[in-house]
């Protein structure tokens, strides 16, 4: 991706970090602002997506303590505390973009703990919508369905699988990264600067 920025005339970078523990996003804006100062001379940005996260096919009785821990650490603790440490450095008129999932409008036992992550993401991006009105700033999140990314490679790895994800929709397909980067694009845009505190399915329809 960042090669193809660059190819296009952009500049950009990368930066890797672990999400699941506290000093990995103070790790993350640490080499963050450095990037950041050396491109642009100062430490600010204009839009943040939450786009990280872990999905676990387990039922309420199938989960422990370390699984639960492990999906909200990286679904719920890791944005919200991204988030905080954003707001000083996020400029006023900007963005926050987050990915929920359609799971938290229909009952999906199997995947129990996932659900209320996304779910905690949801009413995250509700409050934080109505406290930063007043700097201008947007809050909204996506709620895709089943979209063929690493994340759902074993379900769409198969016929049974693929049979099953493309019924979901009333399109009778799975989604790809693209459906779903086409909304974040317009929701980063100013054409979207009316819209705050939503919740967008992006599910293609799926169990409607």
């Amino acid at each position: 991706v960042v090669d193809k920025i660059k190819l296009d005339g952009g500049s950009a970078f990368a930066i890797s970090a672990d999400l699941s523990t506290f000093n990995g996003i103070n790790n993350l804006y640490s080499m963050m602002d450095q990037s950041l100062q050396k491109y642009i001379g100062n430490t600010t940005f204009d839009i943040l997506v939450n786009n990280a996260g872990i999905g676990q096919v387990l039922t309420l009785e199938e989960s422990t303590e370390e699984s639960f821990d492990e999906v909200m650490n990286i679904n719920v603790k890791a944005p919200f505390f991204i988030i905080q440490k954003a707001l000083p450095r996020l400029k006023d008129g900007g963005r926050i973009i987050n990915i929920s999932s359609f799971v938290t409008r229909v009952a999906s036992p199997s995947v129990f703990a996932y659900s209320i992550s996304k779910g905690a993401i949801n009413t995250l991006t509700h409050t934080l919508a109505q406290q930063l009105g007043a700097r201008g700033i947007t809050v909204n999140a996506i709620l895709p369905g089943i979209i063929n990314t690493e994340m759902n490679a074993e379900t769409l790895g198969n016929r049974d699988g693929q049979k099953y994800a493309a019924g979901l929709s009333t399109f009778n397909r799975w989604g790809e990264p693209n459906d779903i980067a086409n909304i974040v694009g317009f929701l980063s845009s100013s054409d979207s600067r009316w819209i705050t505190g939503e919740l967008i399915d992006a599910s293609g329809g799926s169990c409607l």
